[in-house]
This record gives structure tokens, C-alpha cells and sequence, in this order.
């Protein structure tokens, strides 16, 4: 390890001052683009101070973000909105109080070009970041406490190891008893104040169960004692992966959990319309795709162009999904599943497959509601009969419409599941993407689709 996170403050200030930066340099090229260079209003003194104010006002709001460690692009982006629309509403309002409000024009180019720019920097900023940190730079000696050799705090270590980006360097784990295989110092949970004593510890994170009050309470105290930022790891399931808001009544404190987002009537409206906007986009071009495969299945092999087959759908209601045909006609096609070399697929079918082209008529199923352009998979109705009596939660992945594409499958988790342990990832990435969808993440996993569309996936078979 080379640098310490006592730095880290600086690193900070650098964002928000590119920030600045970026905001000032959408000002200046919007006025270039209008030409707008003293003759017009927008260009003016007071609109160009209106404009750094209303941002010193939002970084002073909406300051979080810089600070967080672990941050996912969908995130940043929806962060990023809630920047750009408080600094509209509050750059109008300053503009309309001293007289100076543009043309409605040049504020939505002006608001188009900000919103480019400062998503750009964003997410290279982030991605520069996790690089460095993931160099040894940057980072945060903490602790892990309690949890079992199965529990919750080695769930969260190997976590904070799996991606060095984060800037974590996990440097002991104290537990009541010994656990080995933890790739760091190890010690029973009497060693830890002396372990404090003879190294700088940043943070502190205790999983012990709360039977273990006594325990838990010396942590804090110890923590306090040594100037370390305490964290309090709930003993939830893995299954478990719901996001939950503390709440107080009284002097107690609460866990509440947050409503499911698709539940929420206005998530359920934006969804469905992006997916009857592509959809339609899709099916109005289609002929020019859909036609020359049309050819090239016929030619193949006899039989229809189009491959039906009842899966699984919302609520568990079963439906017809599409496919283009990329097999010979067979009696097993809907109880067997495809493998490798399997010898029903004709070679244009194999293609079709590799390139996802024959999943293309799935965008009819979007179109007449019973998917959505992004959710959990369809299984075949003989594997959802199978698999929920075998893997728990697995019902839980149909409680939002299936899709063309996933979660689960743009973190590989696509094509045959030969373990009951494939299968079970797949439902958690299903289950988690379920509980903790919003637009941007259905951006982020339609751009990552394409793109491991185009360079190729070993499980697309």
C-alpha cells in the first residue's frame, strides 16, 4: 500500500472545482454556439454570476456524492439529475428576481450541453478514481468485527476485497473465536484494544449480533476512544438485499424498509413507456433486420421462422414468448435446454444465438405489456415449477415483468445453468435488481448488453 485516505479531503475539492469548471465552460460554448457575445442577454454579468451562485448552493445541498467510496454509474447519473434540475430551479429563480431571464432557447441548450459535460466527467472522474484507488492509493485501513465464519462480517470483507477500487484495506478480524482462511490479521475479540494501540485504524465495522450487547458497546467505546468512525452492520440473510432507512420513535431506533421501486405508480408509468417507445421504434424498423433473417432461417432448415414457447411471466402468469427459430424442430424444446454443441441448433442458428439477434421478436412481448425491455429472464413454466421448490426467493424474481435482457446477465449469469448454484446467483442478481431498480441502472444494463453483444460471450449459446 502506498497512500493513506488522510487525503482524501483534497480529492474531493478537486471534483467540485472541475465542477465549476464544467459549468463555466457549457456557459461559454453555449454563448459561442448562439453567438451570443454581448448583443444578447444571456451573455451578461449577472446571468454568468446567477449561474456559479445557484451551483455554490447546490454543492452546499447536494455534497454527498464526492464523499462516497462505493458509487455505481446509474447512481452517479441519477445524482447528477437532481444536481442539474436544483440548479435550474434555482438559477430561474434568481434570473426572474433581478430581470435578467433568458430566452427559453438558450436555457435548454445551455441545460442540454451542462448535462452532457458534467455526466462525462462524472463518470470518467469515477472510473479514474477507482483505478487509482485500486493502485493502493487513497485508502482506508479499517476492521471487521464478529459475524461467524459464515455471517455477515467475512460477507463483507470479501466484498470490500473482491473490488480494490473501493480504497478499503481490511487490516484485522476479531471475532469470539479464531477463523482461518481470512487473508489478514486474525485475533478473539480481547486482542482488539491492543491491536488499536500499535496501528492507525481509520474505520471500524462491527457485525456482532445483538445479543452481544456488552461486546457491542465496548466497540463503540474503543472506537471513540481512538478517534475511529464507527459502522454498525445489521445480521441480515444474503437474501436480503432490500434497502432499509433508519427512523427513531421516540429515543428507539428503527429499521424500516424501503417500498419496492416498481410498486411506486410513477416508476411503474416510466418504465412502460420507455418500453412502448423502443418497442415501437424496434418494431417499425424491423423489417429491415427481420426479413434477411427470415431468409437465412428458412434456408437453414425447414419449419417456422418464428420458435413460441410458454414461460413464465409477472405474478407468475405464463405467456407466449418469441424467439427466432435457431433449431431444428424438435419434441424437446420446451422441457430440454440448449447446450454447447447441441446438435438440434442449425449453424445460421448458432450465429443467431452468439449474436442475441434471435432474442429480436421478444421486443412483440414488450410491445403487448408482457415484458419489459429490461428484468429477469423467462424461464421455461417446467423450470419455475423445478427451481421454486428448490432455491428460496426464487418466486420473488417474477414480482416485476420479465425481460430481454438482465442484471443477471450482464454480470454472466446468462445462458444454461447445469449447477443448482448457477441458477441460485441468477435469482440473486434477479432478486436485487427487483429491489433496487431505477432508470438509469435499466440504461446502464441495455448499454452493457450491446456491448458484450459485440464483443462476444462465451455463455451465449
Amino acid at each position: 500500500m502506498k497512500s493513506r485516505g488522510r487525503y482524501g479531503h483534497f480529492i474531493r475539492w478537486i471534483f467540485i472545482i472541475i465542477d465549476f469548471i464544467v459549468l463555466n465552460a457549457a456557459y461559454f460554448i453555449t454563448c459561442l454556439i448562439i453567438g451570443d457575445l454581448g448583443s444578447l442577454p444571456f451573455f451578461s454579468k449577472h446571468v454568468w454570476l446567477m449561474l456559479n451562485l445557484s451551483f455554490c448552493i447546490v454543492v452546499y445541498v447536494l455534497s454527498t456524492l464526492h464523499d462516497k467510496r462505493t458509487v455505481y454509474i446509474d447512481r452517479v447519473l441519477i445524482h447528477l439529475l437532481k444536481y442539474v434540475m436544483l440548479h435550474a430551479v434555482i438559477f430561474l429563480m434568481l434570473v426572474s428576481f433581478i430581470d435578467a431571464l433568458p430566452r427559453w432557447r438558450y436555457v435548454f441548450l445551455f441545460y442540454g450541453i451542462f448535462t452532457l459535460s458534467l455526466s462525462l466527467w462524472w463518470i470518467v472522474s469515477r472510473k479514474l478514481l477507482k483505478w487509482y484507488r485500486s493502485k493502493g492509493y487513497n485508502y482506508k485501513e479499517i476492521i471487521i468485527i464478529g459475524g461467524g465464519p459464515a455471517g455477515v462480517g467475512v460477507r463483507l470483507m470479501k466484498q470490500l476485497e473482491k473490488d480494490q477500487g473501493y480504497g478499503y484495506h481490511v487490516v484485522g478480524y476479531f471475532d469470539t473465536e479464531p477463523i482461518d482462511d481470512i487473508p489478514c490479521y486474525t485475533a478473539t475479540i480481547d486482542l482488539l484494544e491492543d491491536f488499536l494501540n500499535s496501528h492507525s485504524v481509520d474505520e471500524m465495522y462491527c457485525a456482532l449480533p445483538e445479543n452481544e450487547h456488552n461486546n457491542l458497546q465496548n466497540m463503540i467505546n474503543l472506537a471513540e476512544r481512538n478517534a475511529i468512525d464507527f459502522y454498525y452492520v445489521p445480521q441480515f440473510s444474503k437474501y436480503i438485499s432490500r434497502r432499509f432507512e433508519i427512523e427513531t420513535l421516540g429515543v428507539v431506533p428503527v429499521l424500516s424498509v424501503r417500498p419496492h421501486p416498481l410498486g411506486n405508480p410513477i416508476n411503474q408509468v416510466v418504465k412502460r413507456t420507455f418500453d412502448l417507445v423502443v418497442s415501437s421504434l424496434v418494431l417499425l424498423f424491423s423489417p429491415i433486420i427481420f426479413i434477411p433473417i427470415a431468409i437465412g432461417i428458412k434456408l437453414s432448415s425447414p419449419g417456422p421462422v418464428f420458435f413460441k414457447q410458454e414461460r413464465t411471466g409477472y405474478r407468475g402468469r405464463s405467456f407466449m414468448c418469441y424467439k427466432f427459430r435457431s433449431m431444428r424442430v424438435n419434441d424437446k424444446s420446451d422441457t430440454l435446454q440448449a447446450t454447447k454443441d447441441d446438435p438440434r441448433k442449425t449453424k445460421f442458428g448458432n450465429f443467431l444465438r452468439k449474436t442475441s439477434l434471435d432474442e429480436l421478436p421478444q421486443f412483440i412481448n414488450v410491445f403487448l405489456g408482457e415484458m419489459s425491455i429490461v428484468g429477469p429472464r423467462p424461464h421455461m413454466v417446467q423450470q419455475t415449477k423445478e427451481y421454486s421448490e428448490l432455491i428460496d426467493k426464487y418466486m420473488l424474481r417474477h414480482t416485476i415483468k420479465p425481460g430481454i435482457t438482465g442484471w443477471a446477465q450482464v454480470n454472466g449469469f446468462r445462458g444454461p445453468t447445469d449447477e443448482l448454484w448457477m441458477m441460485e446467483k441468477r435469482v440473486e442478481y434477479d432478486v436485487w435488481y427487483a429491489e433496487n431498480w431505477n432508470f438509469m441502472l435499466d440504461i446502464k444494463i441495455m448499454f452493457l448488453t450491446v456491448f458484450n453483444a459485440i464483443r462476444g460471450e462465451k455463455n451465449a449459446l
